[in-house]
């Protein structure tokens, strides 16, 4: 008879496959590096074949690696899908989340991957806007959840709160110009309205380079040198630098962050993964 594969074995090569080298899969699976190292050797032997072509410091798969790449994930899948199902077996559906773009990849990426692997059954649509714009879907029931930065006179409860900064390309040093360059997003947005404020109120001459709804926008004018930009910390690229008062800029207030959902009873989905947020989201404050 043959032996079942361990899928433990297969997550360690589909993470290393994914990683391109053993270090990083070890971080991801939270092992050790000998232990992959003997997981993907013990691999190799189980099913007879080598699996990986070296190439400096990195493994790739070769052919026979690359066919257990989609048998594997395969496999992952549907074993995933049967704990999310024994663990909860009503979770199914569509949910609606909606969430200003500045927190989708630094914030939000890990945690809606950790909500897809716990519930592999749901179905997450995703919405990108400012939070006024998020409050008004909310109230036309078009979304379920948003994730808001909350005005002052607001009463939601504040689950989080996110650093404000100023972010230039050093090399460029846009913020000795005057007037000063500044890139911000579109009218309507909170942040936007706190970081002309704050210049206002510092007696600061500035013009308004770039109006988007986009956060790579802003990145990339940043990143030319041609403005400096308002954005929350967690979504700083590496190439800019943050900015302070040494640098002649106003110092930003913190924006409190919220998880709202729409009226009415939430449905076990909705539940879920509100849940999940309050969970995985890190609190600082």
């Amino acid at each position: 008879m043959v032996e079942p594969i361990d899928l433990t074995l297969l997550r360690s090569f589909v993470a290393l496959v994914e990683c391109g080298n053993i270090q990083l899969a070890a971080d991801r699976i939270g092992r050790s590096q000998s232990a992959v190292s003997m997981q993907l050797k013990r691999l190799e032997y189980d099913i007879g074949v080598p699996l990986f072509v070296k190439e400096g410091r990195n493994l790739r798969p070769n052919a026979s690696g690359q066919d257990l790449l989609i048998y594997a994930r395969r496999m992952l899948r549907l074993s995933d899908e049967l704990k999310a199902s024994l663990k909860h077996p009503d979770a199914t559906g569509k949910v609606r989340l909606g969430f200003p773009e500045d927190y989708a990849a630094q914030l939000m990426s890990p945690i809606l991957a950790s909500f897809a692997q716990d519930f592999p059954l749901a179905e997450i649509e995703l919405t990108f806007g400012t939070s006024p714009q998020l409050l008004q879907l909310l109230k036309a029931s078009k979304i379920d959840v948003a994730l808001i930065t909350k005005e002052p006179d607001q009463q939601f409860e504040s689950i989080r709160l996110e650093n404000f900064i100023w972010a230039a390309a050093p090399e460029y040093r846009a913020w000795l110009r005057d007037p000063l360059p500044v890139a911000l997003f579109d009218a309507g947005d909170i942040a936007r309205r706190i970081a002309i404020e704050a210049l206002q109120n510092a007696g600061i001459p500035f013009r308004l380079v770039c109006s988007t709804p986009s956060l790579l926008g802003l990145i990339s004018v940043a990143q030319a040198g041609l403005a400096i930009v308002g954005l929350v910390e967690s979504c700083m690229p590496t190439g800019l630098i943050k900015l302070t008062e040494d640098d002649g800029l106003p110092n930003l207030p913190s924006l409190n962050l919220c998880i709202v959902q729409s009226a009415g009873e939430p449905s076990l989905m909705v539940k879920s993964l509100t849940d999940h947020l309050r969970r995985q989201l890190p609190t600082n404050h």
